[in-house]
C-alpha cells in the first residue's frame, strides 16, 4: 500500500514530519518543475539559495541576513523546502539548510546551473558590470 499524501500549498510530501523537529520533505519522484521555478521566482528565495550554492555545504538559518521579518524569512524558507530546492534538518537548536542540487540536477539537468548564471549575470548588470 501506498504512503499516505499531504498536500501543503502545492507541495506534494508523502509523509507529515515525524516529530516536531522533523520537517517533510518531497521526494525526489514528488518533486516538480511548476513549485521548483514558483519557489526561485522569489528575489529573496533566489537570494537564499545562491548563498547555498556558494557555500557548497549547509547553512543555519541564522546565517542569511535577509531584509525581511523573521516570519517571513520562515516563510521563504518553507517555501524551499516543499517545494524541494533545499533540505532542512535540525543540528541541536540549529535548523540546517541545504541545497538539493543532486536531486534537482537529476530531474531537471542544467536548470539549476542555469538559473544561478542567469541571477549573477542579472546581478552584475544591476550593479553596472555587465
Amino acid at each position: 500500500m501506498d504512503p499516505p499524501k499531504y498536500r501543503r500549498k502545492g507541495a506534494l510530501v508523502t509523509s507529515p514530519a515525524v516529530s516536531s523537529r522533523d520537517l517533510p520533505h518531497p521526494e525526489v519522484a514528488e518533486i516538480r518543475l511548476e513549485s521548483v521555478l514558483h519557489a526561485l521566482a522569489d528575489p529573496m528565495r533566489l537570494r537564499i539559495v545562491r548563498e547555498l550554492a556558494a557555500g557548497g555545504g549547509e547553512l543555519s538559518c541564522s546565517y542569511f541576513d535577509l531584509p525581511v521579518t523573521k516570519s517571513t524569512t520562515t516563510h521563504h524558507f518553507r517555501v524551499l523546502r516543499e517545494s524541494g530546492v533545499i533540505r532542512q534538518v535540525y543540528r541541536g537548536t540549529a535548523k540546517m539548510n541545504g541545497l538539493r542540487r543532486d536531486d534537482l540536477d537529476g530531474l531537471f539537468p542544467g536548470l539549476l546551473g542555469a538559473l544561478l548564471d542567469a541571477a549573477a549575470r542579472q546581478t552584475a548588470r544591476d550593479l553596472g558590470d555587465g
